[in-house]
């Protein structure tokens, strides 16, 4: 629920700035009413913090790893295969992305082309399935003598093994809100034990509400990395032209705002996945005190998983179950 701090300061600062804006109390007032009526009309209630809990902590009291990809590191990233290898070495959740081939067919891949994890290329989006299951998905992987001929899965028989293992799923989705949403309520539809033991994670917003809307009993997240806008995940500009890198900067700070004050409750997420070096006791408090879960990414030492297990006491996503590891983006 969202604290009356948080009301006052949210629209309080909406006025302002829209009266230095405007320099109109009258529009000000007009604009501020409207946002809160949007938020009070169109935002989704928060599942029950117990059920989230249910789901992200499989072993009471205990924070969990969550084996990203399947943990990538120790086999090839979004296949079967890294999901045994997660749960012999111990995972109890698993992190898996949600892409389309060209005939609209849902599998497990994170990027946009199949050049960096299998020995084919080309864009996701124009190969048909059959040719993607032609694919070897380990070709590129350091274990990929050990893993030779696996191939690309159909997120429902990603799903399948996970049920089998008893493993938690956490749906990473990078886009296509209407064709994901429609192929996750289908598979919660066929096996309605993942709506206790899974959640639908997504830096795009719409994609969360849109899941909201279509099943609002599907357990959801945002996911977040502060800058994510004008740099990539190791801190390079994303643009090399430097007023476009700061106008990129200027919306990082919106957009980090809006996820910390708006989003989440206009989409009534359960859990907030966000890049480790923003997290704190004081952070993790301060979600909590919204009902929110915080789940960290990506913990990739020893000392570091110890610190978040044991100290923040957060589940933690990570590429590695066995040794400490570079991370992948």
């Amino acid at each position: 629920m969202l604290q009356l701090g948080d009301e006052v300061t949210l629209y309080s600062l909406v006025f302002v700035l829209v009266l230095l804006g405007t320099r109109s109390p009258l529009w000000s007032t007009a604009l501020t009413t409207s946002l809160y009526l949007f938020v009070a009309m169109f935002r989704f209630p928060q599942l029950a913090t117990s059920r989230a809990r249910q789901v992200l902590n499989p072993v009471a009291g205990k924070a969990s790893a969550v084996a990203h990809r399947g943990s990538g590191h120790d086999a090839p990233e979004n296949t079967i295969a890294a999901i045994r290898e997660a749960s012999r070495n111990g995972a109890t959740s698993v992190e898996l992305d949600l892409g389309f081939s060209a005939d609209g067919i849902p599998i497990l891949m994170h990027d946009d082309t199949v050049d960096r994890t299998t020995n084919g290329s080309g864009p996701l989006n124009k190969m048909s399935f059959s040719e993607l299951r032609k694919l070897d998905a380990s070709a590129k992987h350091r274990f990929s003598s050990k893993f030779v001929g696996e191939k690309i899965p159909t997120l429902e028989e990603a799903v399948k093994e996970c049920i089998k293992l008893k493993l938690t799923i956490y749906f990473d989705v990078k886009g296509h809100p209407d064709e994901s949403a429609a192929s996750l309520k289908d598979l919660y539809k066929k096996y309605p034990v993942l709506y206790n033991s899974s959640i639908v994670c997504s830096f795009h917003p719409k994609v969360i509400y849109r899941m909201r809307q279509i099943d609002p009993e599907v357990l959801t997240a945002l996911t977040h990395r502060p800058w994510s806008l004008s740099c990539l995940g190791d801190g390079t500009p994303r643009f090399s032209s430097l007023w476009q890198h700061h106008w990129m900067m200027m919306m990082d700070v919106l957009l980090d705002w809006a996820h910390h004050h708006l989003l989440w409750r206009l989409c009534g997420i359960s859990a907030f996945l966000i890049q480790k070096n923003v997290v704190s006791q004081d952070y993790v408090q301060y979600w909590a005190q919204r009902g929110v879960e915080v789940v960290a990414w990506t913990i990739n030492t020893k000392l570091e998983k110890d610190y978040f297990q044991e100290v923040l006491l957060i589940n933690y996503i990570t590429d590695s179950l066995v040794e400490d590891c570079e991370p992948h983006y």
